[in-house]
C-alpha cells in the first residue's frame, strides 16, 4: 500500500481531518444552497417592489365568489 502521508499524521489525527472536511465540504454545500434560495425569494419581493402601487390593488383575476359547483339532481331509485 502506498504511504501518501506527508504531514506525518497518526491514522487516527489523519481520519479526524478527513471527517472534518467532508462535514465542512457539506456545510459548504448547504450554504450555497440556502444562498441560492435567498437570493430567489430576494429577487421575486425586488420585482414586486419596482411594481407599480396600482397593481397591489388590483382584483384576484380568478373570482372565486362567482364558482358554482353544480350538484346533479338525484336520480329517483324504484
Amino acid at each position: 500500500m502506498k504511504n501518501d502521508n506527508i504531514l506525518d499524521m497518526s491514522e487516527k489525527s489523519r481520519l479526524t481531518a478527513d471527517i472534518t472536511l467532508l462535514m465542512l465540504k457539506g456545510a459548504g454545500y448547504a450554504a450555497v444552497f440556502v444562498l441560492a434560495i435567498w437570493f430567489v425569494i430576494a429577487a421575486m419581493a425586488f420585482i414586486g417592489r419596482i411594481l407599480p402601487e396600482e397593481s397591489r390593488d388590483t382584483p384576484d383575476p380568478i373570482n372565486r365568489s362567482s364558482l358554482m359547483i353544480e350538484v346533479a339532481p338525484e336520480v329517483a331509485q324504484v
